[in-house]
């Protein structure tokens, strides 16, 4: 997200199977090389080259390197040997072992000293900057905090560590969910980069600030930040391959807010323009020449990671806009990328963009008729958030939502509500809220004894008055949600008129899935009504967009409904193909029912507290009922 130090990189958690906020950075630039002092004493040469030596050597001898190291203290050097030689140690140690109490105490020395000595701003900055890190990773933020803002007080007149460290203390209290404060800070931030002259720095802080913004959905606050990073951004004359990764940042913005609405038509002209930009950022060659401007040494992603983000929202709007075979075709690309960063690069975003990809491709699955594979996935993304407590923290709504959708998929309706509700309780996140509670609604709808608990729940997503977010997408699924619960009630009108509130919105911003469910529960209620021309009008189309999306559950849903119409109309030939395709439909999902209800993993439906289960116990087969799929 900012830039937390050289080298290194970090995220800021994200969101729902609804909707991943993407969680874009930025990382310094190295600095030009500058003078260093002239050590002229041999034994000091000496002893930083077998140091070096040591920890370049393959494999790294880090303990012959930090010996090195700390003979120079043997030799009573200056003040300025002693500062460079306690952060080297420091940094050696908190970087190659797992020794951080001497890495901490190396770290504070070379602070403390390097204060003492002027025009010694690069180690003594450095110094402040990786200890706050070390800091945090001990869970110490409250010593971080202090540190970063003593370091940013006396910056000012180092430009390039001024902003480095504005960036580093807004993601560190980003990371500790204070927006608020991250947001005032990198709003400093920007002003001081137009103060120094580096329009460039001052769009990176902008961007960051709008894209936390999005987080807090403070709508009225983006729409005019985003205007101005806009014009900045076409303004700006630079270095080719910065200002395209500031045109992806501002495109991975828009796309973001345009899916957390819902408005998959809307987006699709800045999801082009980005596919596009990043085609064009792909040909560029890096440029070497580093910037005049100190302010201007930072950059966004790596290249190689935006390809991997655009390649996250498209199967993020793939998804939204029910084109599931493009949404896996962009996801096997981007895992098969992912894969090839992951062997050089430990990067904490990858891992984050592995985990959304795999939520996203998860609910593909489902909707496919491929529960086992989904199911196999669920567990993967178990496996990544046990190495990381962090994405643990920042996806186990997600991952119970997950959860309560593939036990929907097998009919086990009390584990889907248990997981519903655990991911209820630990979301704050607005849109997935919305999406678990109509997920929920319908699990109440199915079981048909809740109706206390299904109204109360239909009150907190009224589409008609108050709807409790913005998204375009939602509001469609609460109205067809109740168009449902009026269709088992038999109110057809009532649900007839939910209904087509649904199709006039998803056909609005081409939401195909509903628009499929909505056409073949229309059709349903035109086929009680005994309007079977109506109803064949409805149930046609239906299944056309069921077999492009390609959605089993629908399809399985027409089949029935054409077999019976048919039937009914008199079309015995009609009539015997549908019950044919309605046979074939069945059979595929009750092998597939088989299948992930046989896996060991198939236990998780269980697990709604506490840590994620490290194995999975076997089961004798399946135990639910499959009484829903046919």
């Amino acid at each position: 997200m900012f830039v937390a130090d050289a080298g290194k990189m970090a995220a800021v958690g994200a969101s729902g199977p609804q909707q991943q906020q993407p969680q874009p950075q930025a990382q310094p630039q190295p600095q030009p090389p500058q003078q260093p002092p002239q050590y002229t004493d041999a034994w000091y040469l000496a002893l930083l080259g077998f140091a070096e030596n040591f920890r370049t050597a393959s494999p790294p001898k880090i303990k012959l390197c930090v010996h090195c190291l700390q003979a120079v203290f043997q030799f009573k050097p200056s003040q300025r040997i002693e500062a460079r030689t306690h952060l080297q140690l420091g940094s050696v140690l908190y970087h190659h072992t797992k020794n951080t109490e001497q890495a901490r105490s190396h770290l504070e020395k070379a602070w403390l000293i390097s204060q003492q000595i002027p025009q010694f701003e690069d180690i003594k900055f450095e110094a402040a900057s990786l200890l706050s890190e070390l800091y945090c990773h001990q869970n110490l933020v409250d010593s971080a905090k202090p540190l970063l803002r003593k370091a940013i007080q006396i910056s000012q007149q180092t430009p390039y560590w001024h902003c480095r460290l504005l960036f580093q203390l807004a993601q560190l209290h980003t990371l500790e969910k204070d927006l608020v404060s991250a947001c005032d800070l990198l709003g400093v931030g920007a002003e001081y980069a137009r103060v120094v002259g580096s329009e460039y720095t001052r769009a990176l802080f902008l961007l960051s600030k709008g894209m936390l913004l999005l987080m807090e959905r403070k709508l009225q606050e983006v729409h005019p930040l985003l205007t101005l990073c806009g014009q900045i951004v076409e303004n700006w004359q630079g270095n080719p391959i910065q200002k395209e990764s500031l045109r992806v940042f501002f495109l991975v913005l828009q796309v973001t807010h345009y899916l957390d609405a819902g408005q998959v038509k809307s987006v699709k002209p800045c999801l082009k323009q980005l596919q596009q930009c990043i085609q064009t950022i792909s040909t560029l060659h890096d440029d070497e020449i580093l910037p005049t401007n100190p302010a201007d040494l930072f950059h966004w992603l790596p290249k190689e990671h935006m390809c991997v983000l655009v390649y996250l929202v498209t199967v993020m709007h793939s998804m939204q806009a029910g084109y599931l075979e493009k949404a896996q075709k962009y996801t096997d690309k981007a895992l098969m990328q992912l894969e090839k960063l992951k062997m050089l690069d430990c990067s904490p975003i990858l891992s984050s963009f592995q985990v959304m990809l795999l939520e996203h491709i998860i609910m593909c699955r489902l909707v496919t008729g491929h529960k086992a594979t989904a199911l196999q996935e669920i567990s993967q993304v178990c496996q990544l958030c046990q190495q990381s407590p962090r994405l643990f923290s920042n996806h186990a709504a997600q991952l119970h939502t997950l959860l309560g959708l593939y036990c929907i998929s097998v009919n086990c309706m009390d584990n889907a509500e248990a997981q519903f509700t655990t991911a209820l309780r630990l979301t704050t996140h607005q849109e997935l809220w919305a999406f678990i509670v109509t997920n929920l609604a319908s699990v109440y709808i199915r079981e048909g004894n809740r109706h206390q608990e299904l109204y109360n729940l239909l009150e907190r997503i009224n589409p008609d008055h108050n709807f409790p977010v913005s998204s375009h997408c939602l509001r469609a699924a609460a109205f067809y949600i109740r168009g449902l619960l009026s269709f088992f009630q038999g109110r057809y009108n009532e649900a007839k008129r939910f209904l087509r509130e649904t199709l006039k919105m998803s056909n609005a911003e081409d939401l195909n899935r509903l628009t499929a469910c909505s056409l073949v529960l229309l059709g349903h209620i035109f086929y009680a009504l005994g309007n079977h021309r109506e109803s064949n009008n409805m149930v046609v189309p239906a299944m056309q967009l069921a077999s492009k999306i390609p959605d089993m559950s629908v399809q399985l849903w027409s089949s029935a409904l054409l077999r019976d119409l048919n039937k009914a109309c008199g079309n015995t030939i009609e009539a015997h193909e549908a019950a044919q395709m309605h046979q074939n439909f069945s059979q595929q999902l009750l092998n597939d029912h088989i299948e992930a209800c046989s896996l060991p993993e198939h236990n998780l439906i269980n697990w709604t507290d506490g840590p994620l289960p490290v194995q999975f116990q076997a089961q004798n087969g399946p135990t639910t009922s499959l009484a829903s799929l046919l």
